[in-house]
């Protein structure tokens, strides 16, 4: 009877001492008029200027926490204070449940919501599952060999973007990620650090500022975007530059990660970013007890996804990875893969088939994921010694994806993030017909280009042009009121390419021995001439 009252008194001790993972939310905001009067303490003009183009307001969530609230919750014996945002308003803390519970007392907190969900007064008691821990960082296999990096590039035709200048020059893309050693001294990036590409970055895990340390799997990640090497590897956006954020500790899988992300996010908002990269995916963590199951892969739910739906909102794109678990028991998408403005990239290999590793959907809501698909498999980049290995995930057609949305971007600096978005899933080859492993498939980068332009299958004048846009051959057809033209093709520059008598009896055009790219066509038909755009492929 004794053994069994120590037990007891053992377990209960342990129980009311343990360290617990929770949120403290705040009910109050102060002094919030001095810094709508005073955004610059907020955000830099950079971002004021991103959120003008947008037309997106300043708000209740970009005005930083009080200060006085973090003080008092430092000052709580036993509290440790690991992450903040402002834009949820709310502490990452760290300690026991009763003194974790105990702040509830405090007049300005809201609510405390605790990573055991079993622990929340109106939370279910959480399911004991045995889960395999994954790697947030997405397993990968490296083989040592120098091929080409072309075609994940080609599949999604983003060397028509390239050959129009459209290479992400003049964006930012933030990349959250578990390090990135070597990218200060390898060669594949040396032509970011002789541009100044490499605008900073920031370690949120150990709290400094050497980011060039870590797991290297942010530097495999960064260089599927901003990698350069002859012959060798060039990455899909090579002139955009790049904050480098580290967020994910890989020693550890504990949900401080989401917040350090959250943290990270709110920075790369402050900058003036417009892209998010994050190759990284949270489901299982070391506490089985603090991990996400299915039914909250609804895009509101998870801490980390709430982040993600308000960085769109501040009128930057989220792009992440869909995951690697397609093969497991527990096969669909991650957190942050599940928001709903989220663009959750799975992966396909070199002949655009999925891979059976790519996590799948729908989201637990129903909705279509992952959103779009990229190569994932032998993908070509550089690691950190500046060897250039091809590897497997989507952690990798994440980038893919996400370098080419910075690029199209550049050709459309005036659009919304929300356009540039839609003009990306429209463009993909199953966009009509979506399905849980594809999603809505393999975007066409240079038909979202053509789309962005309004020049897709257009009517003008009484004739039209088709396919635009075209691999060779390319069809006038004419209406009733035009028998004959002259249809002239210019270079973007001007330059007068080809010239040919067009009518009803002979409507075609070849354009097979033009490079690809943009072209501006001109119809002279009995003195009436119509002008416009056409994308050779």
């Amino acid at each position: 009877m004794k053994n069994i009252l120590f037990i007891i008194l053992f377990f209960s001790c342990f129980v009311g001492f343990s360290q617990e993972d929770a949120w403290v939310y705040f009910n109050v905001k102060n002094n919030s008029q001095s810094y709508y009067d005073n955004p610059l303490q907020m955000l830099s003009q950079r971002a004021l200027d991103r959120r003008a183009k947008q037309n997106i307001s300043l708000d209740f969530k970009d005005i930083p926490i009080e200060v006085s609230f973090i003080s008092q919750i430092k000052a709580v014996s036993g509290i440790t204070v690991m992450a903040k945002s402002k834009w949820l308003n709310a502490l990452h803390i760290r300690g026991t449940q009763t003194v974790i519970n105990s702040l509830k007392s405090f007049a300005f907190v809201d609510k405390v919501d605790f990573a055991n969900k079993s622990l929340n007064g109106t939370g279910k008691k959480a399911t004991t599952v045995k889960l395999k821990i994954v790697n947030k960082v997405l397993e990968i296999q490296v083989d040592f060999t120098y091929g080409s990096s072309a075609n994940q590039i080609q599949m999604l035709h983003g060397d028509v973007l390239h050959q129009q200048n459209y290479t992400g020059s003049g964006k930012i893309i933030a990349v959250m990620d578990a390090g990135f050693p070597g990218v200060n001294i390898a060669q594949p990036f040396q032509r970011l650090r002789d541009n100044n590409q490499i605008l900073g970055g920031y370690d949120f895990v150990n709290r400094n500022s050497n980011f060039y340390s870590g797991d290297s799997h942010g530097t495999k990640v960064l260089s599927c975007m901003g990698g350069y090497k002859d012959n060798a590897l060039v990455g899909t956006a090579p002139d955009a530059s790049f904050y480098l954020f580290r967020t994910e500790d890989d020693a550890t899988e504990n949900p401080v990660e989401e917040s350090y992300w959250v943290e990270a996010a709110e920075k790369a908002d402050s900058l003036g970013v417009d892209v998010i990269n994050t190759s990284l995916g949270y489901f299982g963590f070391d506490n089985t007890a603090y991990s996400h199951t299915y039914n909250e892969m609804d895009g509101k739910t998870a801490f980390m996804t709430r982040g993600a739906e308000i960085a769109f909102s501040r009128g930057m794109i989220v792009v992440a990875s869909a995951g690697n678990e397609g093969a497991t028991a527990n096969p669909n998408i991650a957190v942050p893969a599940d928001g709903i403005s989220v663009l959750t990239v799975g992966a396909v290999n070199a002949s655009k088939t999925v891979t059976s590793f790519s996590s799948i959907g729908p989201s637990f809501d129903g909705r279509v994921k992952p959103d779009v698909m990229a190569q994932g498999q032998s993908v070509v980049l550089s690691d950190s010694s500046g060897n250039i290995v091809t590897a497997n995930g989507t952690s990798f057609s994440s980038p893919i994806m996400a370098g080419m949305v910075a690029s199209l971007w550049q050709a459309f600096p005036n659009k919304t993030n929300k356009e540039i978005k839609d003009l990306i899933i429209k463009s993909a080859d199953r966009y009509t017909n979506p399905n849980a492993q594809y999603g809505y498939g393999i975007p066409d980068f240079s038909v979202a280009l053509s789309n962005g332009l309004g020049v897709n299958d257009f009517s003008v004048n009484d004739f039209f042009m088709y396919p635009n846009p075209t691999s060779d051959i390319c069809t006038v057809s004419l209406s009733e009121k035009l028998d004959e033209g002259v249809l002239r093709i210019y270079s973007i520059r001007g330059q007068k390419i080809a010239e040919q008598k067009i009518s009803k009896t002979s409507p075609t055009i070849s354009l097979k021995s033009l490079q690809s790219g943009i072209y501006i066509y001109e119809l002279d038909s009995n003195g009436n001439i119509t002008t416009g755009k056409i994308i050779k492929q």
